[in-house]
C-alpha cells in the first residue's frame, strides 16, 4: 500500500551563504497515523539534506527545545500530529523575536538572559531548620502546581506582540516563573522580585493580548500570572504608603 504523502515546506536561512531567507518543500510519506512534525523533519534530513539545522531532545514535550512555527502556530514538533493539521502542506517556521543561527535554529541568549534576571530559584531568605527541611502543606503547594510546569519552549515568547516591539520587554516566560517564586510559600524575597518586573520592561507593558495563552502547549496562564503580579505590585505599594 502507497502512504499519503504530504509537503514539509521549511524555512531555510544560513546566513553564511544566503542573502535571503526562502522555503524548500520536501515530500514526506505519512507511513503511520501518528508520525510527528519531528518526525518528518528528521527524515527529511536522514533523506534529503543533512545539512537541515534544527533543534530537539527528549521526544516527549518535556523538555520544550523543539517549538517552531506551524501552520500559523507555535508549537512543539515532537507533540503536533501531522495528521491532525488536516493539510496537504505544512509550513513551517523558526521561533520570532531571536537571532537566527540556521533554519530553524536561533540563538536563545536574550531568552535565557530574561530567564535568569528572574533569578529562577528559591531564596529562603533565614537559616535552613536544623532537619534541612522547609514544611509545605498540601494547600501551599497547589499554589503553584500549574506554574512549576513551564518547560521553556519560548513559544509565549514568540508569540507575544511586545516582545516584537520592544527587545528589553521580559515576556510572559519571565513573569510565569517569577510568579512561580512570589507565589511559593518557602521563598522569602517578594518585594525584591516585584522589583524585577515593576518597571517600563516589566509587567505594566503587557496589552493582554492572550497570545501567550493560547499557545502554550502546557496550558498554563501567563497571562493569569501577569495580572497576580500587577495586583501584588499594587497592594505591596499600599501596604507600604499604610
Amino acid at each position: 500500500m502507497t502512504p499519503n504523502m504530504v509537503f514539509f515546506q521549511v524555512f531555510r536561512f544560513d546566513p553564511e551563504k544566503d542573502k535571503e531567507p526562502y522555503f524548500q518543500k520536501f515530500e514526506v510519506p505519512c507511513i503511520r497515523k501518528d508520525l510527528t512534525i519531528l518526525e518528518g523533519l528528521y527524515y527529511i534530513q536522514q533523506q534529503f539534506d543533512d545539512s537541515l539545522a534544527f533543534r530537539s531532545s527528549c521526544r516527549e514535550a518535556v523538555c520544550g527545545s523543539c517549538a517552531v512555527h506551524i501552520n500559523g502556530k507555535y508549537r512543539l514538533s515532537c507533540k503536533t500530529l501531522v495528521s491532525k493539521l488536516n493539510s496537504d502542506i505544512i509550513t513551517i517556521r523558526p521561533l520570532s523575536h531571536m537571532a537566527i543561527l540556521k533554519d530553524l535554529f536561533v540563538d536563545m541568549s536574550p531568552f535565557w538572559e530574561k530567564y535568569e534576571y528572574m533569578k529562577p530559584y528559591l531564596i529562603p531568605g533565614k537559616p535552613f531548620p536544623e532537619k534541612g527541611e522547609q514544611i509545605q502543606s498540601p494547600e501551599e503547594r497547589s499554589k503553584i502546581d500549574i506554574l512549576v510546569d513551564c518547560i521553556l519552549c519560548a513559544c509565549c515568547h514568540s508569540s507575544c506582540p511586545v516582545t516584537a516591539s520592544h527587545e528589553k520587554y521580559l515576556g510572559p516566560m519571565s513573569f510565569l516563573n517569577l510568579d512561580r517564586f512570589v507565589s511559593d510559600t518557602r521563598d522569602n524575597a517578594r518585594e525584591e522580585r516585584l522589583a524585577l518586573v515593576n518597571n517600563e520592561h516589566g509587567v505594566w507593558r503587557c496589552h493582554t493580548v492572550f497570545n501567550c495563552q493560547e499557545v502554550c502547549p502546557k496550558d498554563l496562564n501567563p497571562s493569569g500570572s501577569i495580572a497576580h503580579l500587577k495586583r501584588e505590585i499594587i497592594k505591596n505599594t499600599i501596604s507600604k504608603k499604610g
